[in-house]
């Protein structure tokens, strides 16, 4: 039976299911496809007529989104990682969704000033604007690990990963998350596990293509 396959360069939203297919353990193909020009060639609109990373191909399944490509990985490829009680299930899904709801993005704002804007045509008010409106969603985030180690209770879970792994690109643009100690110290130990440093040595392409 093939491998799964995933399409994508880590140095863009993709680094998240990376991330993922290497916290499950599983043995994957990893293609790093860049989002411009190779995204938008037809042998990968073939693929994900979306024109844009990551997809997963599995077997006869092909999956866009980085949340549904990570829920499905962690279900079933990844054991624990993917929680059993399906009331914990759906707060797994809550969260991813707020992610990508709440903090991707107002981050993505400052993406697109620091590393696709002129630097002569930057607006340093629309910086500061996306860093005010992420202390509410950072703050929601804050008060809950107060109460637990991780999202859903004392373990590790694909909830975590997939919140950490958008706030990846909070790090990448240097937003200061110190005034938030939980979330400061539960990124950490999600950063601090073996699968996120071997996501980080699966390809070094930049982001903007040479």
């Amino acid at each position: 039976m093939a491998r799964p396959t995933l399409y994508g360069i880590c140095g863009s939203r993709a680094f998240r299911s990376v991330w993922a297919m290497e916290e499950t353990g599983v043995d994957y193909e990893h293609v790093p496809t860049h989002f411009v020009e190779e995204s938008k060639a037809p042998e990968y609109l073939a693929i994900n007529p979306n024109g844009r990373i990551p997809c997963l191909v599995d077997g006869d399944l092909t999956l866009f989104e980085s949340m549904a490509i990570n829920l499905y990985a962690a279900k079933t490829y990844g054991g624990e990682l993917f929680p059993a009680d399906p009331a914990d299930q759906a707060r797994a899904q809550q969260w991813s969704v707020w992610a990508i709801s709440e903090i991707e993005p107002l981050q993505m704002q400052i993406v697109v000033q620091k590393f696709f804007t002129p630097k002569d045509k930057r607006d340093p008010s629309v910086i500061e604007k996306a860093t005010e409106g992420l202390q509410r969603p950072l703050k929601v985030l804050d008060d809950h690990l107060a109460k637990q180690a991780y999202l859903i209770g004392d373990d590790f879970t694909i909830a975590d990963l997939n919140v950490a792994g958008v706030m990846q690109i909070l790090q990448a643009v240097e937003v200061d998350i110190s005034a938030f100690p939980h979330v400061s110290a539960w990124i950490d130990k999600c950063y601090a596990r073996p699968s996120f440093g071997r996501a980080r040595t699966k390809d070094d392409r930049p982001m903007m293509p040479n």
